[in-house]
């Protein structure tokens, strides 16, 4: 079975290439250590670079993993085990 990559496709994948490069761009912002200054423990800061991990990951698979065109089931799936995985790390941290 092959699969038919329109303009519409290049376009939201494009988008989504950048919106992962921007929110890498903003992990990097977030983290203390990148000026040179003193890097020390921050829970605001954890807790935004988890939530941006999430959202990454979820649209690597979403996008570079083509689930997106998946069943709703395996969306559904992978959505519940992204969210898992993610809130198991924060209480772990937390922890």
């Amino acid at each position: 079975m092959t699969t038919r990559i329109t303009a519409r496709d290049n376009r939201a994948i494009t988008t989504v290439w950048l919106a992962l490069t921007a929110i890498t761009v903003v992990s990097w912002w977030l983290a203390p250590g990148h000026s040179g200054g003193h890097a020390g423990a921050s829970v605001p800061i954890t807790i935004a670079a988890i939530m941006l991990g999430f959202v990454k990951c979820r649209l690597i698979v979403r996008y570079f993993m083509e689930v997106r065109t998946a069943p709703k089931w395996l969306r559904h799936s992978t959505d519940a085990w992204l969210a898992t995985l993610w809130t198991a790390v924060l209480v772990i941290y937390l922890w």
